[in-house]
């Protein structure tokens, strides 16, 4: 494995600030570990079962944060996840410019730059990697204290929402994954 991975994160963006964000998930080399997708109803296999339930449970953990729409699919997970404070204990810059104008749909403008600026290497509490990387520990955890073979891809994709339309066409998109199944990208 090398060292000089790309970062894929937006640089110079606070993941823990208020916003909106677009999360997609995908297990080891797209493997079906969630499920499978039949007369496009999807059956929960024990994993997916899992992965679906801890996904309700983020906010109990993550209390400055709400769930929107989220779709669990064979070999990955689409979801929104909003965050709608700052999280406790950590020292957000409190300019207009990173707090102000965040409502449904639309995050603030991108700041030129923050304290909080997640670093390769470094974990920012609150963050959408935080997030993320705890909710994947915690499936993989059950898995493998439960004896199933189970691996995620070692990392997930994000987008900042910007604005209602596209959080509108995003929410629209997750809602319609599994009627679109063997049109989507990830299938295999």
């Amino acid at each position: 494995m090398s060292r000089n991975r790309k970062n894929i994160r937006l640089q110079g963006y606070d993941y823990s600030s208020k916003g909106l964000y677009f999360i997609t998930i995908c297990t080891k080399d797209r493997e079906h570990y969630f499920g499978k997708i039949d007369n496009q109803k999807f059956e929960y296999s024990a994993i997916g079962g899992i992965a679906y339930t801890y996904w309700h449970e983020i906010p109990e953990h993550f209390t400055n944060l709400r769930l929107g729409e989220f779709i669990i699919m064979p070999n990955h997970i689409h979801g929104i996840i909003e965050i709608v404070s700052p999280p406790h204990g950590v020292d957000l810059q409190s300019s207009s410019e990173l707090l102000a104008g965040t409502r449904h749909g639309v995050s603030p403008q991108l700041p030129k730059s923050t304290k909080n600026i997640n670093e390769f290497g470094k974990t920012i509490p609150g963050s959408i990697s935080t997030i993320i990387g705890q909710y994947k520990s915690s499936v993989t955890r059950w898995c493998n204290d439960n004896d199933f073979n189970f691996a995620w891809q070692s990392r997930f994709h994000d987008h900042i929402i910007r604005n209602e339309p596209e959080y509108n066409r995003i929410e629209q998109y997750i809602a319609n994954n599994v009627a679109n199944w063997r049109e989507d990208k990830f299938f295999k």
